[in-house]
C-alpha cells in the first residue's frame, strides 16, 4: 500500500492506468480528502462460470416484483454504496472517488447495475471496465437480495458480453457465500493482463430493464456448463 496522495494528484486517465496495472484507490473514511493505493497480496475474484445462487436467491432473481437496469442513475447508486448504514457505519468512498468515477462513468469506463421495486431503488452496485475486466467497487442494498440480485445479472451481462474477469478486490464473508475466492496477486496480475487484451462488450445487452431473471440465471447456467466440459 502506497502513501496517500494529495487528493487531487489522480486524475481519470492515471485511475484507468493503476487499474491495468493491478491498482485501485481508497480513502480511509468518507470525510478524508486524500487517497491511497491498493494492490492486496490476496485479490478477491467471482469466477464467472462459479457464482452461487442458493434456491432462495434464485426465487428472487426470478420475481417480477424488480427490475434491472444499467447506466440509469449511477450517481444515485455510488451516492448509496457511499452512505453510512447500520451494519457499514463507516465507508472508504468520499467525495473526491465519487468525482472520479462519475467522470469515468461520464466517458464509458464505469457502469451501475440498479434494482428497482415498485420504482423505488431497491440495490445495485458499480465498476470499472477495461478490456475483460470488470473491477467491482462497492454495491448497497434497501430491500432484501436487492445487491445479489445485481451481482447475479451483473455476472451475466459480462458473460454475455464476452468478459473474463470479475474483481472484487477482497472477500467478506457475505462475498463468499456467492462464490468470491481469493488468488494471490501474482496469478491476478497474470489473469488481468489476459483480460486486458480481451474485446469485451459491456453493452451488448440492453439496458433498459428488458433482460430478465431467467435469461441472467440462463446465460450462467450455460457458462457453468460449459466450464464443465472444458478439459483440466
Amino acid at each position: 500500500m502506497a502513501a496517500a496522495e494529495h487528493p487531487f494528484a489522480i486524475t481519470p486517465e492515471v485511475l484507468l492506468k493503476a487499474y491495468s496495472i493491478g491498482l485501485f484507490p481508497m480513502a480511509e473514511s468518507a470525510d478524508d480528502p486524500t487517497l491511497f493505493w491498493m494492490d492486496p497480496e490476496q485479490r478477491g475474484i467471482f469466477p464467472l462460470d462459479g457464482i452461487v445462487i442458493s434456491k432462495s436467491l434464485l426465487k428472487s432473481v426470478r420475481s417480477h416484483k424488480f427490475l434491472i437496469t444499467c447506466d440509469k442513475s449511477f450517481d444515485r447508486v455510488i451516492a448509496a454504496c457511499a452512505a453510512p448504514t447500520p451494519d457499514r457505519p463507516n465507508t472508504w468512498i468520499n467525495a473526491r472517488i465519487r468525482e472520479l468515477y462519475q467522470t469515468l462513468f461520464d466517458l464509458g469506463h464505469a457502469h451501475s447495475v440498479e434494482v428497482w421495486q415498485d420504482g423505488e431503488l431497491a440495490g445495485g452496485l458499480y465498476g470499472v471496465v477495461l478490456g475483460g475486466a470488470f473491477f467491482g467497487e462497492s454495491m448497497f442494498h434497501r430491500v432484501r437480495d436487492a445487491s445479489k440480485i445485481a451481482l447475479v445479472h451483473l455476472a451475466a451481462r459480462l458473460v454475455a458480453g464476452g468478459f473474463t474477469l470479475l474483481d472484487t478486490q477482497f472477500v467478506t464473508p457475505h462475498l463468499a457465500s456467492l462464490g468470491a475466492v481469493e488468488i494471490p496477486r501474482a496469478t491476478y496480475h497474470r489473469r488481468l493482463a489476459a483480460a486486458l487484451t480481451v474485446r469485451a462488450d459491456f453493452n451488448l445487452w440492453p439496458k433498459d430493464g428488458t433482460v430478465t431473471g431467467r435469461h441472467a440465471v440462463q446465460a450462467l447456467t450455460e457458462r457453468s456448463q460449459t466450464a464443465d466440459d472444458l478439459p483440466d
